[in-house]
């Protein structure tokens, strides 16, 4: 059963940071977020501050949308975090290693709609908006009974 969250609403860029820094503590091997949303609805951002919070020595997180994924080695793991707008079939997916990564790392899924039906049962889905204010951002959790769901949840309540 999958339930929709209420909107978390994130005013500031600086918000959006420490909401990504929570959710990246409670992150382990075999995680998988989906992050959905248009264009500067700010996975990228999100990804970003995960990926530096976690860190020993935050580097510079580019986006992977050229590459299509970038790898990170952080104190919980390796993350991996995956553009995948130019991908035309879910089967490049699997030419990235994104299948073994799903349970061999922490995985940051950006379009998560272009791997079709072979999304981690256990993934969570963030879907981001923007509002009017620039900054502000509204993000939905739509959980499912996994583990990495029921930790997210409590730790965000």
């Amino acid at each position: 059963m999958n339930v929709v969250s209420p909107h978390i609403v994130l005013t500031s860029t600086d918000m959006t940071a420490a909401f990504a820094t929570k959710v990246g503590a409670i992150l382990s091997k075999g995680d998988t977020l989906l992050l959905q949303g248009d264009i500067g609805a700010g996975k990228s951002f999100f990804a970003r501050a995960l990926i530096q919070s976690l860190q020993t020595n935050p580097e510079d997180v580019p986006s992977p949308t050229f590459t299509l994924v970038q790898t990170y080695e952080t104190r919980t793991g390796e993350i991996w975090h995956a553009d995948l707008y130019r991908l035309s079939d879910p089967s490049e997916a699997d030419e990235l290693g994104l299948y073994d990564a799903f349970t061999n790392a922490i995985c940051l899924i950006e379009w998560p709609d272009r791997l079709g039906n072979s999304t981690p049962k256990t993934a969570v889905t963030l879907t981001f908006e923007t509002t009017q204010n620039d900054d502000e951002r509204c993000v939905t959790i739509k959980e499912n009974t996994s583990a990495l769901a029921i930790k997210l949840l409590k730790a965000l309540s």
